[in-house]
């Protein structure tokens, strides 16, 4: 079923830019849009799981790749199980050395292609002339180009660096975002060997989890927790007697009203009392902490409202609705990130680079 999803939606929605015409005006591209009842966008990804299982456990982990979007299992549609073919069918791979490293090779393949990096130089506006780019507003000076490739946020663009394209800010605007996140990154002083890499504590109540990320806005009571532990297969990430922990919860996107410093501290503490009544007694071990909020999220990365896949896919409209990767707008802006097609999440943030470098390519 997710195999039969993947094979039909892949050239289209992965591996090509969706929104460009020419490349759905071809034959094998028709023949499968000829099958599009078969990637069952009509149900929800929960009710698409439960044709399959009935244990309450097992939908419980293949609702869980909704999340990987930043989405609702419950609203979100079933052609988002294409998710679990790709993890199991395709596999995943760790970097050496851990995510970071594919930043530092991309720098270095730049920079011997004679690409200069300016670092920690805030763009303040995106310049343009009628509907042509004419360059950025860098650190109060304006430099000139022809082509503006940008990774922020397609809604954070037009809400604080593009002027004049009021329509689609509101339009843009108006689009749910997806679920946030709430990490705690600790620093720990023994070795847990019954954790292994990769490792989810389940709500008991799934459904009332998500309700009251997206539809109550507030920190769940009883949340999901996610812990990955690097040091487990990478062991310079960790001294010899300790282990580096990434603890993420699934927490609303930034509303207003919301406490988030408050929150992060009642969060902790939920997190510390869920895995000690699973046999995971953390507390006397963290020696070094560190939290990231939604606001951080936001005030770091320009993350619209915190969210940290873009707008979410809760939705059969919303789904198939992420920004394209050429701007509508200008002539000469392209979009590339985690907000733009075709989603969220490393693999397919590099697939939009790899499509706007093509884009760019194509029009120079």
């Amino acid at each position: 079923y997710t195999k039969r999803i993947y094979e039909i939606t892949a050239d289209i929605f992965l591996y090509q830019p969706l929104h460009e015409i020419r490349n759905l005006m071809n034959w094998n591209t028709f023949t499968k849009l000829l099958k599009i009842h078969q990637i069952d966008p009509f149900r929800t990804m929960h009710q698409g799981i439960t044709r399959f299982f009935h244990d309450p456990k097992i939908v419980q982990l293949f609702d869980r790749y909704a999340t990987y979007n930043g989405s609702n299992p419950f609203q979100a549609p079933a052609t988002l199980n294409i998710i679990p073919y790709v993890e199991y069918g395709l596999g995943c791979y760790y970097i050496k050395g851990g995510m970071y490293r594919l930043i530092e090779v991309l720098e270095d393949i730049a920079e011997s292609v004679g690409i200069d990096i300016h670092k920690s130089a805030r763009v303040e506006e995106i310049t343009h002339r009628s509907k042509e780019i004419t360059g950025v507003r860098v650190n109060g000076e304006n430099v000139k180009c022809d082509y503006v490739l940008s990774n922020a946020d397609v809604v954070t663009v037009y809400n604080e660096l593009i002027t004049g394209f009021d329509s689609r800010r509101k339009s843009l605007n108006r689009l749910e975002p997806s679920l946030s996140g709430m990490v705690f990154l600790w620093s720990i002083n023994k070795k847990f060997e019954q954790l292994a890499q990769h490792n989810i504590i389940f709500s008991e109540n799934y459904k009332e989890e998500f309700g009251q990320i997206f539809k109550q806005h507030t920190v769940p009571d009883d949340p999901t927790i996610y812990i990955a532990i690097t040091g487990k297969i990478d062991p310079e990430h960790a001294p010899a007697n300790g282990e580096n922990w990434f603890v993420l919860v699934n927490v609303p996107h930034l509303t207003p009203g919301q406490d988030w410093q408050q929150n992060a501290a009642n969060l902790q503490k939920r997190v510390i009392t869920k895995l000690s009544r699973h046999g995971i007694d953390v507390a006397q071990h963290i020696v070094e902490e560190t939290w990231l909020t939604p606001e951080d999220f936001y005030k770091k990365y320009g993350s619209n409202r915190g969210s940290i896949y873009g707008i979410s896919s809760n939705n059969k409209s919303t789904a198939f609705r992420r920004p394209a990767n050429r701007s509508r707008d200008l002539q000469g802006l392209y979009f590339a990130g985690g907000s733009t097609h075709p989603g969220g999440g490393v693999p397919l943030a590099m697939l939009s680079g790899k499509m706007c470098a093509d884009l760019i390519e194509e029009d120079i």
